[in-house]
């Protein structure tokens, strides 16, 4: 209660950012650390996950994209990538049991075709059980590349321009942004990145335009709800200017 109470009063909510990303790094070096296999710090990785998507959805944080396997995470040893796609297997199973009573959409981003029958039928199960939910939205980025995600919309809007449907000069930054994955929620204001890497790492590179930077040495599964308050008033203390004076 201390500290609900604590955050109420250092948060502005009138400028809580709208859309968050999160590149959940640092989830292999956790385990390291403490002697365990690598799917351990993924497995802590997901509870931190759970639990900051619904801190984020007690302070009007309105859409929340967390990055769990990228297009390149394919070339990882095959065991940790048989592993990865097993906790989120799980995790998607789980729906009731992770997102049950918290009001949260869950919806999955990124290259659907190449996982699964398994995983798919999970996935849609899962958006489905949370469709009619009201409060954050979850976007988990599987198999997702912003480099990938730009040359879907692009290949798209040629094969329209091939058939007749638009003309070259139809195509603007609004088409494209709505031809992407993240097309129905807030632009991203926020990106945030922990166990000291600084780099996006092919993540929202579209939508990272004008979304400020928070960094930390912290590794992903030891994030907790105080650290987001800390990005949160950061953010709150910067100038965002959008390329303006």
């Amino acid at each position: 209660m201390f500290f609900k109470k604590k955050v109420v009063e250092t948060i502005d909510p009138g400028n809580v950012p709208q859309h968050i990303g999160i590149i959940m790094d640092g989830n292999g070096r956790w385990a390291k650390k403490r002697g365990l296999p690598r799917s351990a710090g993924h497995r802590a990785g997901a509870e931190t996950l759970k639990k900051i998507v619904v801190f984020c959805n007690s302070i009007g944080v309105k859409c929340v994209t967390a990055y769990a396997f990228s297009t390149e995470n394919w070339n990882r040893p095959q065991s940790e990538v048989d592993a990865l796609m097993d906790l989120l297997y799980n995790y998607l199973q789980q729906v009731e049991e992770q997102f049950g009573g918290t009001n949260v959409i869950l919806r999955v981003i990124g290259d659907r075709s190449a996982l699964s029958d398994k995983i798919n039928k999970a996935i849609d199960h899962a958006e489905e059980y949370t469709s009619s939910n009201t409060g954050l939205v979850l976007n988990v980025a599987l198999n997702y590349g912003g480099r990938d995600e730009i040359t879907t919309a692009a290949k798209a809007v040629a094969a329209d321009i091939a058939e007749g449907k638009r003309k070259p000069e139809d195509i603007t930054e609004e088409l494209l942004s709505g031809l992407m994955y993240t097309k129905d929620v807030p632009e991203v204001d926020l990106i945030i990145r922990p166990s000291g890497e600084y780099r996006l790492s092919n993540f929202l590179l579209w939508q990272a335009a004008y979304a400020e930077f928070w960094f930390s040495n912290i590794n992903w599964p030891d994030f907790s709800e105080k650290d987001m308050t800390q990005a949160i008033i950061d953010y709150q203390k910067r100038n965002r200017r959008f390329g303006k004076i």
